[in-house]
């Protein structure tokens, strides 16, 4: 008991000088803890509640920080699929914000985000890449993994990277139970609306797995579109936009992203569709937005 006083006694003298206030708290406290200790009436509960204000107090680093670990996950404060359809029922604006990293979801679970995208973006914005298409599933896995130790409120989404859901149906299940199993997501998001791209919807939404789809420019396809260009400019493109929006909500998609339209296009879309829409670039007729951390 002795020594343990005279050690914080000790670290009362090592607080700096211009922190006046802090180390008075700090002496006010060690002397009601050290009366704890030597009163051999106290409870060891009534010590052991003590003992964590006394090191918050001793350390230097904020409470609410990226740095505090991770916090303990409450399904209560989740944001779900049925959280979304009541937003858009009621029409009220849903958040959507990448995040590749650990202190990046801090900030978003923080801020009260709906939903944080773990995109395959991370090619570019990450690892440096001039295109998404290089990132690998393992590497995609990486920050999910990170993302979803970081954000415990938001819904989780992970995007199927180039070359992991093309091939077949079964492809691109197994792939997204891969996101949902090993990366800790809630869904995925994959890009497209060909015919194969639509039956591998139905197929991971008939797994078991919630799927977020994507429309209008689709980065993993600029090998087609000839580079990074809107799409749905003239009457054609913009049919096929709402058309194969339309598409994957009849699959089952929960919501589907639009990307680089006409503000009108993304109205129609939204406005046919019967469940939400996400924009990037779209316009503010949507029934959100995205937007890269």
């Amino acid at each position: 008991m002795a020594e343990q006083h005279v050690s914080l006694k000790r670290v009362q003298v090592a607080q700096p000088k211009h922190l006046f206030k802090q180390t008075q708290l700090l002496v006010t406290l060690t002397q009601h803890y050290s009366r704890i200790l030597n009163n051999s009436n106290m409870s060891f509960s009534r010590i052991n509640r003590a003992r964590p204000l006394l090191v918050r107090c001793m350390s230097n680093i904020p409470e609410n920080s990226v740095y505090g670990g991770p916090k303990p996950q409450n399904p209560n404060q989740r944001v779900t699929l049925t959280h979304l359809r009541q937003k858009h029922k009621n029409g009220e604006p849903i958040t959507m914000v990448t995040a590749y990293d650990y202190p990046s979801a801090v900030h978003l679970d923080s801020a009260g985000i709906d939903i944080c995208l773990v995109g395959d973006s991370a090619a570019m914005v990450v690892h440096g890449h001039d295109t998404t298409l290089p990132i690998t599933l393992e590497e995609m896995l990486v920050h999910c993994r990170a993302v979803a130790r970081g954000a415990k409120r938001p819904l989780l989404v992970g995007d199927l990277p180039f070359g992991t859901y093309e091939s077949s149906t079964n492809q691109a299940v197994d792939t997204a139970v891969r996101i949902l199993k090993e990366g800790g997501m809630d869904a995925i998001k994959l890009e497209g609306g060909s015919p194969s791209r639509i039956t591998a919807a139905r197929g991971i939404v008939e797994a078991g797995i919630a799927v977020m789809g994507h429309v209008g420019l689709t980065p993993q396809a600029i090998s087609v579109l000839g580079g990074f260009r809107p799409q749905g400019k003239n009457v054609t493109s913009a049919v096929k936009v709402v058309e194969t929006a339309l598409a994957l909500q009849e699959v089952g998609c929960f919501s589907v992203v639009l990307e680089c339209v006409p503000p009108p296009v993304a109205a129609a879309a939204t406005s046919a569709l019967q469940i939400p829409t996400i924009g990037i670039g779209a316009g503010p007729f949507c029934s959100g937005q995205v937007s890269f951390f």
